[in-house]
């Protein structure tokens, strides 16, 4: 079975605007809930900086891990002598042109970006949008259709302005909701005709902390709110877009890792089940158009009685129902197993020791991207979009600033090996696939560049030192023959 792709299939690359796009202050942008996280590393982890009323600095832990010592007082702060990632990143803000060049010269036909909702309503509240904002990712959208290069928008990547985070507890509130669907209508209105593909909202099945929701407190009730919120959401978004752009298509994406039993232990067995449910709350919701009869279940474990607890409005249901998702999306980079007794959504699970890792720990298992691509599909029977896959890795270039990636090539050869085995041979509908990071960004988890990703290595440092220089690595020319052949090249590996 040859591994050549259907002729429609869109290849390209994945990038958020906070550890990509840089700018922070520029042209009228407002500040977002991840601009106050500082970089860190595998020891320390990243830090809101934050004061209380009492004047008292605090370090909490980093949003992406958990935020629930955050005192509901407490405000982001901005302080000296402190790196603070998402201000600069590296800079597409200004190197747009470049890299998007960079992009179409290894045949990209696609590329996923997320918009900075607060360059485009700097506080959330404004009456009237910053055409500064909007002037700038019309350019990005121009400069892609050079190349024709589809945009796959994001239109809220894990962010939120911080002005809602602070005066509404974020997703908490309805009213986020209602001015969400202000910031969607602006895009709709000013590149909804350019733009076929949208994802609502990033990962949302691992909404935990202040940078992802703007929630004071990551857990219990409070997540499950948030989320709520977050699900109607989308769902109006939806429903706009399909008014508006009948063409368009919409999935909202989440982060799925395969996860298996470590034994076959019936109580391991039963306990794997349990803590996937954990993903397909998100997953069946958005995906059907309602909650699953498992959800109190889910709930009570965080020590909700049940769905009721939740509050809603009486059309919630029905916009649910008419908001469901086109598309299922998702980031895939590890598997994991876990065992009776394991905590629930243990994001990174426990070790499997059949698997080689990364140097950050993950697990590399690219049978497992064809395992998690069917079990979506038998589960939803909508087509799916692999919007995030690639390694972390420490690269070391050469003085001209090539790398020789080839562990990075072996990764992803066998990752695409197994992705097109699954379109071909298990007929999974599947519309394309963004590689995470084709042109290295600060990692989330911790703010470092020394775990890269990328086809194209960006000379910075951990602490934004270094040019900026763009140099296409080994695996930059490698992926470009894989596209020209559309997935044919997979086979001579």
């Amino acid at each position: 079975m040859t591994r050549e792709l259907p002729s429609d299939f869109l290849w390209g690359g994945a990038t958020s605007d906070f550890q990509y796009e840089g700018g922070y202050r520029e042209n009228g942008r407002g500040l977002s809930t991840h601009d106050y996280e500082t970089n860190g590393n595998q020891i320390n982890p990243r830090h809101h900086t934050m004061v209380t009323s009492s004047g008292k600095k605090i370090f909490p832990k980093s949003a992406f891990v958990n935020a629930d010592d955050v005192p509901e007082n407490a405000k982001p702060l901005v302080v000296d002598n402190q790196y603070y990632p998402s201000h600069n990143a590296v800079d597409f803000f200004h190197h747009y042109k470049e890299d998007i060049k960079l992009m179409a010269n290894m045949g990209f036909n696609v590329f996923r970006f997320s918009i900075s909702w607060s360059r485009i309503y700097p506080t959330g509240e404004e009456e009237t949008p910053n055409q500064k904002g909007i002037e700038f990712y019309d350019n990005v959208i121009s400069e892609l259709e050079k190349y024709n290069i589809q945009p796959l928008i994001t239109i809220c990547h894990d962010e939120l302005p911080i002005n809602l985070a602070v005066k509404y507890d974020g997703w908490n509130s309805r009213k986020v909701i209602e001015l969400y669907m202000k910031y969607v209508r602006t895009l709709f209105d000013n590149f909804g005709k350019r733009c076929k593909y949208w994802l609502t909202f990033n990962e949302i099945n691992a909404i935990r902390g202040f940078g992802p929701t703007g929630v004071h407190k990551a857990s219990g009730i409070d997540r499950y709110q948030a989320a709520h919120n977050m699900f109607v959401a989308s769902a109006k978004a939806v429903i706009l877009g399909h008014k508006m752009m009948p063409k368009s298509q919409f999935g909202a994406m989440y982060a799925m890792s395969a996860s298996y039993p470590a034994t076959c232990k019936p109580e391991d067995m039963f306990h794997n089940q349990l803590e996937q449910r954990e993903n397909w709350y998100f997953i069946d919701t958005m995906g059907r158009g309602y909650y699953p009869v498992y959800a109190d279940e889910i709930l009570q474990h965080h020590g909700i009685k049940s769905l009721k607890e939740i509050k809603m409005d009486p059309d919630d249901k029905e916009v649910l129902k008419k908001g469901q998702l086109d598309f299922i999306s998702f980031s895939y980079y590890r598997s994991n197993i876990s065992k009776d007794g394991d905590d629930w959504f243990n994001v990174g699970g426990s070790p499997n020791p059949y698997l080689k890792t990364t140097p950050w720990g993950w697990g590399l298992d690219p049978l497992g991207l064809r395992y998690t691509m069917n079990m979506i599909y038998d589960r939803i029977q909508k087509p799916i979009f692999i919007v995030e896959n690639g390694m972390g890795a420490i690269d070391k270039p050469n003085q001209e600033g090539y790398v020789e990636d080839n562990y990075r090539i072996e990764y992803l050869s066998q990752h695409l090996s197994a992705m097109a085995d699954a379109i071909n041979i298990d007929k999974i509908p599947c519309i394309g696939y963004t590689m995470w990071g084709p042109i290295d960004l600060i990692s989330l988890s911790t703010g470092e560049m020394r775990k890269r990703y990328g086809f194209v290595y960006v000379d910075m440092d951990d602490l934004g030192n270094g040019t900026l220089k763009r140099t296409p690595k080994k695996s930059y020319f490698w992926i470009k023959h894989v596209i020209e052949t559309n997935g044919k090249a997979l086979d001579e590996n």
